[in-house]
């Protein structure tokens, strides 16, 4: 990304992460969504600039997100390489994070749409306090697992479902279908995390390009911890001292793999990706609208 070249470091850094070789997973849900507004008001369906701008706009803000995690978990893989933070150090990497994400803001203000701003203003903002949410936990199950996937829709789903809502709100859509963007953005969003959180049980670490079990080891109790915990209550106490024992993260491992948490986490996804697809298909038919569609089954079925 040739704009954010100011300085050598900055460059390298940029260049590092914006490499083209990420799943573009945003861009690609934010741009089929605009094309499918488009075309439900009988519009063209090409895409306005402005709409264009928004899946460059949502993937630097959540590159810049990724930069910032991977430093407050010490990570030392992203995407199968190794992370920002290991080769430049901590202070750049964080200014880095800091940088495309004042870049993201330049770019969303040159849109010149207040309503929009405040959308990813939102976002943003539910970024930050989903990180906050991580670093806490509940008491009781009920709770625990609310607050997980509340932490979920803010950390992971609340950026697709704004992005998608900012398209349509940018082509001119009303509120229904603005609603009805949010709303598939939000569900597929939250089948996402699910599905990434599942993996961490199931796939090994060159399919993920990161560690599996990264989040046990980082003190989290994930969908499928919480479902294994219904089968076995002694999940309880690891999870309340955040696996902080030795042998805590292969002793809630091994309960998760004697349970079904998995597959009721996926089962849980696949609830969500079947909302997603309630909403998408009250647009009117179109290719866009159909790859819409077929992105839920590709989310429920991915090995990375």
């Amino acid at each position: 990304m040739e704009q954010l070249a100011v300085s050598s470091d900055l460059k390298e850094i940029c260049d590092y992460y914006f490499d083209g070789k990420g799943k573009a997973f945003r861009p690609m849900v934010v741009i089929l969504m605009g094309k499918a507004c488009n075309l439900h008001h009988g519009k063209s369906r090409e895409l306005l600039k402005s709409q264009h701008s928004v899946g460059m706009i949502v993937e630097m803000i959540h590159t810049a997100s990724l930069v910032h995690d991977d430093v407050i978990d010490g990570s030392e893989t992203r995407r199968g390489k190794i992370t920002v933070n290991k080769i430049w150090g901590e202070r750049k990497a964080i200014l880095a994070g800091d940088f495309v994400l004042s870049s993201a803001s330049m770019a969303l203000a040159r849109l010149g749409n207040t309503t929009v701003v405040s959308i990813f203003t939102r976002a943003i903002e539910d970024l930050v306090r989903g990180e906050f949410m991580q670093l806490s936990s509940k008491e009781t199950e009920n709770e625990r697992f609310v607050h997980y996937l509340e932490k979920t829709f803010k950390k992971t789903a609340s950026l697709i479902a704004n992005s998608c809502k900012a398209v349509s709100i940018l082509g001119n859509c009303n509120s229904e279908v603005q609603e009805i963007a949010y709303q598939y953005g939000r569900n597929l969003g939250i089948a996402f995390q699910l599905v990434d959180d599942m993996l961490d049980f199931t796939s090994s670490t060159n399919q993920l390009g990161k560690p599996t079990a990264a989040d046990l080891k980082l003190g989290l109790a994930t969908g499928p911890v919480l479902f294994a915990c219904q089968q076995f209550p002694e999940l309880h106490a690891l999870i309340l001292r955040h696996f902080s024992s030795d042998g805590d993260v292969d002793l809630a491992w091994e309960y998760v793999q004697q349970s079904d948490g998995v597959q009721q986490t996926c089962y849980l996804a696949h609830q969500y990706c079947q909302e997603a697809i309630r909403q998408v298909s009250m647009l009117h038919p179109s290719p866009e609208r159909d790859a819409l569609i077929q992105l839920t089954e590709i989310v429920l079925n991915r090995h990375k």
